[in-house]
């Protein structure tokens, strides 16, 4: 057993990943809070072109963890992946940093470029792995402190994204670097703040529990699969019909890898309809960044409310739904707050107003001239900075209740209904759904030619519908306990398979 922290029951070493986290985010938000000005004020580029450069970064952000759950699950394990990837993550951001020095010149967008796809790579390099690696120091009987240190983790992430969105911009926009708004600045304190965090992740070194990888488990599922397909169309003609698709797969790869993929397909099943939460979601970084810039203020409600909510929903509002399970004999296994809360999935509806038009004003523009005393005046009608940005209350009020219920469940649920072998694999799966999320706000920006209230009335009615299909498809899901599939297959090797309970663990994985 290792060190506790301050008397509890909770591993020492968790301190050093949520100080990590903590960093790593205001890192990576502190960088994100200012991005799409830097493209509209800095770049002068248009609005739209704006939003899908931020949904492309966005969305690279969440495709590349698949490749670090496969080195981390592969390769290097988690603890390596997240320092190599880490070191890659800060020069992204020394690059970032030095693209918007005014003095570069015309590389500005070519630095800038660079150092989106390096952040990008570390970033989502290491988001399956930091997540699984605290999981990883809890004992396997240690489900209430492993699922109370994914809300702590997660109130991390939104302390570090509060903090840095206080500080970004203010470095931005009251600190001058050659008469205009410093950029330079406001980059180069979150890439500070990622130097931190990996200097910490590192000291606390000696207190890890490293699970070592497992081998190549990302390419042996994929083959895995594509034997069970291939075998299946070659030999269905004339052999005897299985129970489920991946069991043509059995000439060649063990039950056991074989009941594994069906516990993770089940879950990415699952999964398929979640892109549209994050499509309204992380718009908060772009249309509604560019929608508050016609208010007469500036906020970062989203993380601070996520700081409110989420001991209320722990300590409060969860507590009290078990209570109206008393008549289940059972008690809610791991994870499965997670279909509980998703039946209210109305608080992730978020729709944003439309931007009240304001009175335009009249602006006498005057040039005084010599000649004959005249005086040349042009009257312009501009939109007034003079709506309340109170107005946006409600809508991140709404997501950040959707948020709470969605977020902090979802990355206890990847981590308890996976393998042991195949934990960054669904990490990775999870964040695959937010990739995709930005992509359809891309194809929107950039195709759909809508103006911005008819973007948010269509994201608002395509979320309703996936909340009615996602709550179709979590009453109908049965949790699994990879921990028992573990027993039972060691149970196996030692005195042979048991057919009842082998049974039994097919039919909870049947998908």
């Amino acid at each position: 057993m290792g060190k506790k922290l301050c008397g509890t029951n909770y591993p020492l070493s968790i301190a050093f990943i949520v100080v990590n986290e903590f960093c790593e985010r205001f890192s990576y938000y502190g960088m994100r809070a200012v991005l799409t000005l830097y493209f509209v004020n800095y770049l002068h580029w248009d609005r739209d072109l704006s939003t899908a450069i931020y949904h492309a970064f966005t969305s690279l952000c969440y495709f590349t963890p698949v490749l670090g759950a496969l080195i981390a699950d592969s390769w290097l394990g988690k603890f390596k992946t997240i320092i190599y990837l880490s070191i890659v993550y800060v020069i992204g951001h020394v690059v970032k940093s030095v693209g918007a020095i005014p003095t570069v010149g015309d590389t500005s967008i070519a630095l800038s470029m660079v150092g989106l796809i390096l952040i990008a790579f570390g970033t989502g390099g290491i988001k399956p792995s930091v997540a699984a690696f605290g999981g990883d120091q809890f004992e396997p009987e240690q489900v209430v402190e492993t699922r109370k240190f994914f809300s702590i983790f997660y109130m991390a992430i939104n302390a570090g994204s509060v903090l840095s969105m206080i500080v970004t911009p203010i470095l931005r926009g009251d600190v001058k670097c050659f008469g205009d708004d410093c950029y330079a600045l406001a980059f180069g304190v979150p890439a500070v703040l990622m130097v931190a965090a990996l200097v910490v992740f590192i000291s606390g070194s000696g207190m890890y529990k490293k699970v070592p990888p497992e081998g190549n488990i990302l390419m042996d599922v994929c083959k895995c699969i594509g034997f069970a397909i291939k075998n299946r169309f070659r030999s269905s003609k004339h052999d005897v019909k299985r129970k489920h698709w991946l069991d043509w797969a059995e000439e060649k790869y063990s039950k056991r890898l074989i009941q594994e993929i069906k516990m993770v397909l089940r879950v990415l099943t699952l999964y398929l309809p979640l892109p549209m939460f994050w499509a309204l979601f992380d718009q908060q970084g772009s249309r509604w960044t560019l929608q508050a810039t016609r208010m007469n203020m500036a906020m970062m409600l989203n993380a601070l409310l996520i700081l409110i909510f989420v001991p209320i929903f722990d300590f409060i509002i969860y507590p009290l739904v078990g209570l109206c399970r008393k008549s289940v004999v059972e008690p809610a296994g791991p994870g499965e707050s997670l279909v509980q809360v998703y039946n209210l999935m109305e608080g992730d509806l978020s729709l944003s107003l439309p931007v009240p038009a304001s009175d335009p004003l009249k602006m006498l523009i005057s040039s005084f001239q010599v000649s004959e005393n005249i005086v040349a005046a042009r009257f312009e009608d501009v939109m007034a900075n003079n709506v309340n940005i109170a107005w946006q209350i409600p809508q991140y009020v709404l997501i950040t209740v959707g948020e709470v219920m969605f977020s902090v469940t979802s990355l206890e649920f990847s981590y308890s209904q996976a393998p042991a072998n195949m934990k960054s694999v669904l990490q990775a799966g999870w964040l695959l759904t937010v990739a995709f999320g930005n992509v359809i706000v891309l194809i929107v920006a950039e195709g759909g030619g809508l103006e911005q209230w008819a973007e948010f009335v269509l994201f608002a009615c395509l979320l309703v519908a996936v909340c009615i299909i996602f709550s179709i498809m979590a009453y109908f899901y049965t949790y699994v306990d990879p921990s028992q599939l573990d027993k039972l297959y060691q149970q196996d090797a030692a005195k042979g398979e048991s057919e009842d309970e082998l049974k039994m663990t097919e039919k909870m994985t049947k998908l």
